[in-house]
């Protein structure tokens, strides 16, 4: 597919967080389906509510049912919905904010945000970038409840087994319903199947190119538990720390969340062979001799349930705005283009920007018989944000042998600047996390003045000393 982006990525991804919903439904379409139930496959199906006059969404577990998902085997882990995701499911669903905490979700303003890098603590950004703190299963339900709430959304239990194709178009999926072959038709489909998304080897079975799908293996290994919270409204939400490759033998990092029903949730991580925490005691102790005084105080906490592991094998995307020849009226969303390392806690916010990306491509009236060309243009330039954020971090890693980019060492030393100088530099720290949040493209990092105000912070802050 030719490229017909005529905007800079920067000016793109600014756009993208400025999207707001269609005033007033405008149906350019009669039914769409969407397959996959994930966070990324209802807020497709929310933008598509606006654009068609009926969405069903096609998934294998009864959407309908409360609770986590089984389709989520990562639901146990704990989950960072980022400012830029904030931001946009609140325009997505207006009040999302006061439901969400209604439901037990934490308020997470900056000041009650505290980060650590090696040991020492970085300085206070005071913006306006609020938060939520919350489990997945809170959050993901919550974002269930709103798109089922739609009139014109509903669902279909069902195992997608294939794609149909008429000439150039897609016009629906086959689906399996208790063992009994059917098709779900319509004028547009959204693959939100996932990591094991299937759409590659559909459209290589009918013909098509399948797209070329990169990896970087990373065997990142989760390990998180909940503690009871005592503290009604804690100073502290949310506490993370971090360690510089190299720094830690074997733990890279460990966060802890205020949480609903007065609980903590506190997650470590490690790579490679490395499984810290995977038992109570090792944890515990962990929490209490590795990390600063903040991590010990909720490990002093009753712990409620067992720890509960997961691991990550590696970051993967798949290129579907490189292929040449594409069928029109289809699109593929969240981790079924690209899923990221967890630890940057990029994927939902990921998966509202996609939708934004739909919402600009539907509201442009495109010609249904062409590929959704812009769709994948404004699209690769969430990817590519996401992905350079992550892999630029994960090559750092010691048991990480790329492939490198071009120009990775000089890259690699100017990030380092600048995360060095996010400990002390208002300023630097401020744009850093706007670009971790996605809420800016990591090009607006790469500037002049940025690495010098950097360079300049390290010079006036020379020293290392650590919480101990």
């Amino acid at each position: 597919m030719e490229s017909t982006m005529p905007l800079s990525p920067t000016k793109v991804f600014a756009a993208l967080n400025a999207v707001r919903p269609a005033a007033r439904q405008s149906p350019v379409m009669g039914r769409a389906v969407v397959v996959g139930g994930s966070v990324a496959g209802l807020l497709a199906a929310r933008v598509l509510s606006d654009h068609a006059e009926s969405v069903v969404v096609v998934d294998r577990d009864d959407l309908h049912l409360t609770g986590g998902r089984r389709g989520v085997p990562q639901g146990t882990q704990l989950h960072a919905l980022l400012p830029g995701g904030f931001l946009q499911l609140e325009r997505l669903f207006p009040g999302f904010r006061e439901q969400a905490l209604a439901q037990g979700a934490v308020e997470a303003p900056p000041g009650t945000r505290r980060a650590y890098l090696d040991g020492r603590l970085k300085v206070v950004v005071p913006d306006d970038a609020d938060s939520l703190a919350g489990t997945r299963p809170l959050l993901e339900g919550l974002i269930r409840q709103q798109v089922l709430r739609l009139p014109n959304v509903k669902t279909v239990v069902a195992r997608a087994t294939g794609l149909v194709l008429d000439g150039g178009a897609a016009t629906g999926v086959r689906c399996d319903v208790g063992g009994v072959p059917g098709v779900e038709s319509g004028d547009f489909v959204v693959d939100a199947m996932g990591r094991s998304s299937r759409l590659s080897e559909w459209l290589e079975h009918a013909g098509w190119d399948r797209p070329v799908t990169r990896r970087m293996t990373v065997n990142l290994n989760y390990a998180t538990a909940l503690f009871r919270r005592p503290e009604t409204d804690p100073d502290l939400t949310v506490v993370m720390a971090l360690h510089s490759p190299g720094t830690s033998p074997d733990v890279a990092g460990a966060a802890v969340f205020a949480v609903e029903d007065g609980r903590w949730m506190a997650m470590m991580a490690g790579y490679g062979d490395n499984r810290p925490g995977s038992t109570a005691e090792d944890f515990v102790r962990r929490l209490r001799d590795q990390f600063p005084p903040e991590f010990g105080d909720v490990a002093g906490n009753e712990m409620l349930g067992d720890v509960r592991t997961y691991r990550h094998a590696d970051s993967r995307r798949r290129d579907f705005h490189a292929l040449k020849r594409f069928p029109a009226r289809l699109v593929s969303v969240g981790d079924a283009v690209a899923s990221f390392n967890p630890v940057y806690g990029q994927g939902m916010t990921a998966a509202a920007l996609h939708a934004a990306c739909l919402s600009v491509y539907l509201r442009s009236r495109p010609d249904p018989g062409l590929p959704a060309r812009r769709f994948f243009d404004w699209q690769r330039v969430v990817v590519d944000a996401a992905w350079s954020t992550s892999t630029s971090a994960d090559l750092a890693l010691p048991h990480v042998d790329g492939p490198y980019p071009r120009g990775h060492r000089f890259s690699s030393w100017v990030s380092r600047q600048i995360v060095t100088a996010t400990v002390t530099d208002v300023a630097v720290a401020r744009r850093f996390n706007e670009v971790v949040s996605m809420r800016a493209h990591p090009r607006s990092l790469a500037t002049p003045g940025v690495v010098l105000a950097a360079l300049r912070a390290n010079r006036r802050h020379p020293d290392r000393a650590t919480f101990r």
